[in-house]
């Protein structure tokens, strides 16, 4: 059994866009998804300091240093791609204007509560952002993490133990292990990597877990 890389998690998350989406990409690992978005599709993508339209980052230096998403990342930007005030950018959030948001998180419940924006380490100042705008605003929150925390212990929590973002908004997971949907009857597992059986995962997560109907294993392309 091999673990999804990050590249490889933004890229599953991608498959998932529909055409012509308003998308928007939160802090740390689902800024890469910009990257994958099949070449058939059309997704607008938001930034909350104020950018829509915009593609992947740069993997060089850009002509203009201020051309950047939420996270100080550089981007490029698509044709009909704009700017506008971050004032605006709350409007476009706060109207529901968003059909998607994709967001990081240090642990989701599995009745969808999602905790992403403090940890009990003081070291670590909070960065609360907009993801509590996103987490009410957007039509649709699915998050983007490690199956594990760095000491092993599951992310995925019948209850958050760090204080909440909002509560029950969380609809899908994606990991490094498996593709989770969380459903009135608790978490379900849509695709694990191959290697892996429910018995695996369940060890690694606190929720009881069920496999989906149309369970498939979680296949991707090789991105390392």
């Amino acid at each position: 059994m091999k673990p999804l890389s990050r590249k490889q998690i933004a890229w599953r998350a991608a498959q998932d866009i529909v055409d012509g989406s308003y998308v928007n990409l939160g802090i740390g690992l689902p800024t890469a998804v910009a990257a994958f978005i099949p070449a058939d599709r059309e997704v607008l993508f938001h930034s909350e300091n104020g950018v829509l339209g915009f593609g992947p980052k740069l993997a060089s230096e850009p002509d203009d240093p201020e051309m950047i998403n939420a996270g100080k990342e550089q981007i490029s930007l698509l044709p009909g791609g704009c700017f506008f005030t971050h004032t605006d950018s709350f409007v476009m959030i706060r109207g529901g204007h968003l059909d998607v948001a994709l967001l990081g998180a240090f642990e989701v419940s599995e009745t969808g509560d999602l905790a992403n924006w403090t940890t009990d380490n003081l070291e670590v100042p909070p960065g609360v952002g907009g993801a509590m705008d996103l987490a009410v605003g957007a039509g649709s929150i699915r998050v983007l993490m490690e199956h594990n925390a760095r000491d092993g212990s599951p992310r995925l929590k019948k209850f958050c133990r760090y204080p909440l973002t909002a509560a029950g908004v969380v609809k899908r997971v994606y990991t490094n292990l498996a593709v989770l949907d969380v459903t009135p009857d608790g978490l379900e597992v849509c695709e694990m990597v191959p290697g892996m059986n429910l018995k695996e995962l369940q060890a690694l997560t606190e929720p009881v877990l069920r496999l989906s109907e149309d369970y498939k294993e979680l296949r991707v392309p090789d991105l390392e």
